[in-house]
């Protein structure tokens, strides 16, 4: 079940269908939300939420939040400057009223999280668990069936370790430091790609899609792509991206936006849960895989597999 918020207005208070950006729900049941869909959440909070200051906070169930005292205690009075996706991450970006305690809250939506901005008076969804009350008389709230999703407070020292852990932006990497980041490594392209060390945001369904449209399997090893094949795989992933989030992400559950609108980049797959049909491009049966322990959907035509079972049958003849 996923609650499409009718109450959730603009920023002016004005009716939800009339809004662009006035908050963002994501639902996602089987999937957990990837770079397009957190960059729309994102986008559309950052439109409605910097100047407002938080006034006061609720808890629910607090599970999922680390140190829900802190979240009471601390985020009372403060600003919110900006809101800014950082892989998969949302990051409210705080300014308290003494300017030495300037910190972020991290956001992770898990499965089924939701964050909207609504009246006060609107129907409380069920499994909403936390609220703040806002100067300008609208709660941010955040809703989570599963409680898969996490909060938590990042003081400057704790943020800046967060940006050094994950890996290259792949909207904000050059083709240069994309290409080393692959060479760097001795493993299948598929994880990779999902690796977040190496590359923050990208999920399931956008490494297939990239693959498929740069012509390579999953299976192949990193190290051993050639500068052609690189090219393409960095095209791809960016071209990907980008009509993703033009596109508001991938509804392939049950996600919709702030106006209870699916995503539609999901009439764009070319080969994500699509095992048993024909290629688009070639018309061979798309085929999956389990690579890094995840479903790889692919196209056997267009994406040669590597040809390690080759060189074994070679060997043994000898």
């Amino acid at each position: 079940m996923c609650f499409k918020p009718a109450e959730c207005t603009t920023a002016g208070g004005g009716p939800r269908l009339t809004a662009t950006y006035s908050s963002v729900l994501i639902c996602m049941r089987d999937n957990m939300p990837e770079l397009p869909e957190v960059e729309t959440v994102a986008r559309g909070l950052q439109a409605v939420l910097p100047g407002t200051r938080i006034l006061g906070v609720r808890l629910g169930r607090t599970d999922f939040i680390d140190d829900p005292a802190a979240i009471q205690r601390d985020l009372p009075g403060c600003r919110i400057a900006a809101v800014r996706r950082f892989g998969k991450f949302l990051l409210l970006d705080l300014e308290h009223p003494r300017p030495a305690r300037q910190f972020s809250l991290q956001v992770h939506l898990g499965m089924t999280g939701q964050i909207v901005t609504c009246p006060p008076e609107a129907r409380i969804a069920p499994h909403t668990h936390l609220f703040f009350a806002l100067d300008d008389g609208r709660e941010l709230r955040y809703t989570d069936i599963r409680r898969f999703g996490r909060i938590r407070i990042l003081a400057n020292g704790a943020r800046e370790s967060l940006l050094r852990e994950l890996g290259l932006d792949p909207l904000e990497a050059s083709e240069k430091e994309f290409r080393a980041s692959i060479w760097s490594r001795r493993a299948r392209i598929k994880a990779l790609l999902l690796d977040q060390h190496v590359l923050r945001g990208i999920g399931n369904i956008y490494t297939d899609e990239s693959l498929w449209r740069a012509r390579i399997h999953p299976m192949r090893l990193g190290e051993k792509l050639k500068d052609a094949e690189l090219h393409r795989l960095f095209r791809a992933v960016q071209q990907v991206l980008k009509e993703a989030i033009r596109l508001r992400g991938s509804s392939v559950s049950d996600y919709v936006d702030s106006n209870g609108e699916p995503g539609e980049f999901q009439l764009r797959h070319r080969v994500y849960m699509r095992e048993g049909k024909k290629c688009f491009r070639c018309s061979a049966v798309i085929r999956r895989v389990i690579v890094a322990g995840r479903s790889s959907y692919f196209c056997p035509r267009c994406q040669a597999a590597p040809r390690v079972a080759r060189k074994k049958k070679k060997v043994n003849s000898k």
